[in-house]
């Protein structure tokens, strides 16, 4: 993929997912969390599998629950956690724990998948890591929230890995569709089990949702499918470390909410962690690195 390219849909992808804090604390003023989250969902990838409806769809029982596999892990997993891990921390905290996920893509890939990494990378993921908790306050407190977030971040690691090792077997769009579904499926289920559901119709609650739905899901997962399908989930993940800093942003701009100065610290050791992971380096070789899935 032509770098260019490659960085212009990754600042796309992930000023996406960091724009859906705000705009979904927005919305949190019209519907409960799991119901405004598997509204978006639902109505996303549905919107997103009619639209597919004539593309090769998937063939047979287990890719059909390979796409339900990845819907439970990227979409009910990561945002179920993320959300039910705020009635015990703030929303940065969250944003903090669940954007570690690169670095359980790294652990899990070398684990598991066999993938061989630099200790220049590692080093770069601990650093990007370190760049967010600065630049959303580093405050973290061992609570409970705290370890479901972090289980938010290996679901979304875990999604990675499996989007690396089985998108070759489908049409992208068609994953990101009914993994969406699934996911949706799944948190409307929890509301209903876990809340009380309601959902006041406004101009601005309809406009949340269609934003949610159309922008930030089927826009997002379809370039974040391709994006992974196309690189080294490792180097792609690093990346997720930008969510947090644009959701700092545009809650700054859409909020109103302060931002302090250790943000433009967070964001730089973020880009110095972003540039260590990606940088190719002519003499930082390390014998055949076997990309996951390949």
């Amino acid at each position: 993929m032509h770098k260019l390219k490659y960085a212009c849909l990754i600042i796309v992808t992930t000023f996406l997912m960091g724009i859906a804090f705000p705009v979904g604390k927005i919305g949190l003023s019209y519907a409960p969390p799991f119901l405004l989250m598997g509204m978006r969902f639902v109505l996303a990838g549905g919107l997103l599998a009619l639209f597919c409806y004539k593309r090769k769809q998937p063939l047979g029982k287990m890719q059909w629950l390979q796409a339900a596999i990845i819907g439970l892990f990227q979409s009910a997993g990561v945002m179920g956690c993320a959300f039910f891990s705020m009635r015990w921390i703030s929303a940065s905290e969250s944003a903090i724990l669940t954007t570690s996920s690169p670095l359980f893509v790294i652990i899990m890939g070398t684990l598991i998948a066999g993938a061989v990494y630099r200790v220049r990378q590692w080093f770069g993921v601990a650093i990007g890591f370190v760049g967010v908790a600065i630049a959303l306050g580093f405050h973290l407190g061992m609570q409970p929230g705290t370890f479901i977030s972090l289980a938010g971040a290996v679901s979304f690691a875990s999604a990675t890995l499996f989007i690396k090792r089985w998108s070759p077997n489908f049409d992208l769009n068609v994953l990101a569709a009914y993994q969406m579904l699934t996911g949706g499926i799944a948190l409307l289920l929890m509301s209903f089990v876990t809340e009380h559901p309601f959902f006041t119709v406004t101009v601005k609650s309809v406009a949340v949702v269609l934003w949610l739905a159309v922008m930030c899901s089927i826009v997002q997962f379809t370039l974040w499918f391709y994006l992974l399908h196309r690189g080294d989930p490792g180097k792609t993940s690093s990346f997720l470390f930008l969510v947090p800093l644009f959701g700092v942003f545009t809650s700054w701009l859409l909020l109103g909410e302060r931002v302090e100065w250790y943000v433009g610290a967070g964001g730089l050791l973020i880009g110095i962690g972003i540039f260590l992971v990606n940088w190719e380096g002519n003499r930082l070789v390390v014998a055949s690195t076997k990309k996951i899935a390949s």
